[in-house]
């Protein structure tokens, strides 16, 4: 969101956020600032600062009729009080609205969002819902019962250029970037490692790095030395941007085991750096992944298992799809977006 809202500022839109989020800065409530959008943060004083106003409705309202926006695009996971009560203030307003949402809608949230239809606007025609990539697009369209778009994420090309890397023969090299949480299956993405490098020929090691951090990162790191996997795979915890194009320049594939992946960014972002991808073809990861092109899209873990084998062994293969991720675009720069976005607004703002 915050990445959309610059981008949009920078192409010369009068543009504000609200959020429940408290600052980390200066300002935790009230009217922050970023040097190019406005950020109103309504945030409430709750344990571990959850993102939630009991008075959602009211400050929002105050802060839209002082704004007067032309369209407001609310972005909401699968439980986001905050976003949804801002959207049914929007209905009560009269104000256009596109609502994006960023999160898969698995059978277990689905129930919980048809009680959410009966309560939320999503068949007014001032509403245009839409979704980051077509697979998650189909979830929310089956749950609300109406036509959803697709507005993917967006990227900045300069800032992932293609890097010359010296392939290392006797080494199948592997990144992941992930918050090391349960819905982000690191835990099966350690074991698929595991199985794969048993099969690996004698003279291929398996190494690389898993980049990120969170609440299983003791346990991870504990299932990796189990698994025999202690001298091959390090986790690296945070890094920045700098430091994960880094280690995109050393890696040969960049593997994403989750299931839940709406998009996938981290896997944009190794894409657009010329890593292949290796992922679930459940997930955002087909709107940018040509499978058996620049990558390989597989519907379940030992498929992924197989194809980190085959890949050991042919690297033919790998350096082919590298090639073809470095010559293509994937169509998801800020420009394709913002246009995309606008295409959104001008269904809402014409039907009012």
């Amino acid at each position: 969101m915050g990445a959309l809202a610059r981008a949009q500022a920078h192409a010369g839109d009068d543009v504000c956020v609200i959020t429940a989020t408290p600052g980390g800065g200066v300002v935790r409530s009230g009217v922050d600032h970023d040097g190019r959008v406005a950020v109103f943060r309504v945030a409430a004083h709750l344990p571990a600062d959850v993102p939630v106003h009991p008075r959602t409705r009211r400050r929002v309202r105050q802060i839209i009729q002082a704004w007067q926006p032309d369209v407001v695009h609310i972005h909401s996971g699968v439980i986001s009080p905050f976003a949804w009560g801002a959207f049914r203030e929007m209905s009560a307003l009269g104000v256009p609205r596109v609502v994006t949402v960023h999160s898969m809608w698995g059978p277990i949230a689905e129930p919980m969002h048809r009680v959410l239809d009966k309560r939320l606007p999503w068949h007014d025609p001032q509403t245009r819902v839409t979704s980051v990539s077509s697979v998650a697009a189909q979830q929310v369209s089956r749950a609300i019962n109406a036509p959803v778009g697709v507005i993917p994420n967006g990227i900045d090309p300069t800032l992932w250029p293609v890097q010359e890397t010296v392939a290392q023969p006797d080494k199948l090299r592997i990144v992941s970037v992930l918050r090391l949480a349960p819905r982000k299956r690191v835990g099966a993405l350690v074991s698929i490692l595991a199985r794969a490098a048993r099969e690996f020929p004698a003279q291929i090691a398996l190494s690389g790095a898993i980049i990120g951090d969170g609440p299983l990162r003791g346990w991870a790191q504990r299932l990796i030395d189990r698994r025999g996997l202690g001298t091959s795979i390090t986790l690296t915890g945070r890094l920045d941007r700098a430091s994960i194009h880094d280690r995109f320049a050393t890696s040969d594939l960049f593997v994403q085991a989750s299931v839940r992946e709406s998009f996938g960014i981290a896997a944009l972002e190794a894409r657009t750096s010329g890593v292949p991808v290796l992922a679930r073809s459940q997930t955002g990861a087909g709107e940018f992944i040509t499978s058996g092109v620049d990558g390989l899209l597989v519907d379940n873990d030992d498929d992924m298992v197989r194809g980190l084998v085959v890949l050991a062994h042919d690297r033919g293969t790998l350096l082919a799809w590298r090639t073809a991720a470095e010559q293509t675009q994937t169509g998801m720069t800020w420009p394709e977006v913002l246009a995309q976005t606008k295409t959104e607004y001008r269904h809402v703002t014409l039907s009012d």
